[in-house]
């Protein structure tokens, strides 16, 4: 678990206003759950057999009344839960996101941490497949709005409860057939989870999985109609795809259309968002049969691909230099106006020389320097110096310091 630093926070508070513009222009709305959740939800929801409930939950029993509780390891169990416990759906369909703190006790590497942040958007009520095509949609405009490049899309269809019972028989003897060449990993999933299987990152394992029976091989008519309604609905909207008959996701809950957006910038960790339909979850913990689909994306991962990006613009737009009693008395109330005036500013604090605060304002990043001495103060002037252009110095009367500053920040 990992502290976010002020350098960082900036970083993280531009993505969190991002993400609140671009669900809002989708008709989304905004759900907070607890971090601490019954241990049942989670089993229930997620699976028994999986890596997440068998190794990396965060779950201790409450000494008060002897309940088993757990740090939440994903967030749709828990909008779900919120759903039916607030009977959210009498009012019809709903689009709901979130923001926030999951845990999972994995071991750490770049873009992966024990305590780490996810948004997830979560569309209850809706059977889609066009409430599938608008996630993917929204996702590739949100790429597009960070400037993000090397994202891909992988779809797939699980189908029907039917279809995957088919194809499970086949993968198990397939894989029977082979078990010596698994390893460990695999070997106790063909016991628990087969599917699961196939999501084996073990490069040594990837021949044999290739030729693995294929899901599609055995889908449903109903099943393989809606996926290609996704799929021609992506084109319409150009959205860039690549069907990948291995893709399972990790969760039980999933059935139907499932995805993940993938770059090769981050190593291993290469997943940076993925989702797909549950519509079993919603009778599974106890609220009445309703479609439901949704999509996380882990922050960590999508900030250290913004720091990728080449650097923008400084986002502090004006630092004030000042000295002496008759300058501090200007300085204060003038950088007041210019933050009435939607600049951001920061007052120098701590004394020192001229030379020694503008040391500090140019390593601040800001645009412009505002310097007021006792002699400015006097005249009711003030000296602005760009910092990142090459104009000179000008020396402007104090109801003119805007429109000068303006033109800097402006560029």
């Amino acid at each position: 678990m990992n502290d976010i630093l002020p350098e960082e926070a900036e970083l993280w508070e531009a993505f969190e206003a991002s993400a609140r513009r671009w669900t809002r222009a989708y008709g989304y709305r905004a759900i907070r759950t607890p971090i601490l959740e019954r241990t049942e939800l989670f089993v229930r929801s997620i699976g028994e057999a999986t890596d997440i409930v068998e190794k990396e939950m965060y779950t201790f029993v409450d000494e008060l009344n002897g309940e088993s509780l757990t740090l939440r390891p994903e967030g749709t169990a828990a909008c779900v839960r919120a759903v039916i416990e607030h009977n959210l759906l009498y009012a019809g369909p709903q689009r709901l996101w979130y923001w926030g703190p999951m845990f999972r006790h994995e071991r750490p590497q770049k873009g992966r941490y024990r305590q780490f942040y996810q948004v997830g958007v979560e569309a209850l009520g809706f059977p889609g497949p066009d409430i599938d095509a608008e996630h993917l949609i929204m996702c590739a405009r949100l790429w597009r709005d960070l400037e993000l490049e090397d994202v891909t899309l992988q779809i797939n269809t699980l189908g029907s409860p039917e279809a995957r019972k088919r194809y499970r028989a086949r993968l198990v003897s397939y894989l029977e057939q082979n078990r010596l060449a698994l390893d460990a990993d695999s070997r106790r999933r063909l016991e628990t989870n087969p599917l699961r299987v196939l999501d084996s990152k073990n490069p040594e394992l990837q021949p044999l999985l290739e030729s693995a029976p294929q899901l599609t091989d055995d889908l449903d008519e109903e099943s393989a109609a809606r996926f290609e309604v996704l799929q021609s609905s992506l084109r319409a909207a150009d959205v860039v795809f690549a069907v990948n008959p291995r893709l399972v996701r990790g969760l039980d809950y999933y059935n139907g259309a499932v995805y993940e957006w993938v770059t090769d910038r981050l190593g291993a960790q290469g997943t940076i968002c993925a989702g797909g339909r549950y519509d079993g979850l919603v009778e599974q913990i106890g609220g009445k049969p309703a479609p439901a689909c949704g999509f996380a994306m882990g922050v960590e991962r999508l900030l250290a691909l913004m720091k990728a990006r080449p650097q923008s613009a400084a986002a502090l737009d004006v630092y004030v230099v000042h000295q002496g009693e008759a300058a501090d008395r200007v300085a204060e109330p003038l950088a007041e106006r210019l933050r009435d005036r939607g600049l951001t500013v920061v007052l120098h604090c701590g004394g020192g020389t001229f030379k020694a605060q503008m040391k500090k304002a140019d390593a601040s990043g800001a645009r412009v320097a505002v310097i007021v001495g006792d002699d400015e103060a006097r005249a009711q002037e003030v000296s602005v110096k760009p910092l990142r252009a090459t104009a000179a110095q000008a020396r402007v009367a104090l109801d003119q310091a805007f429109d000068v500053i303006r033109q800097y920040v402006n560029g």
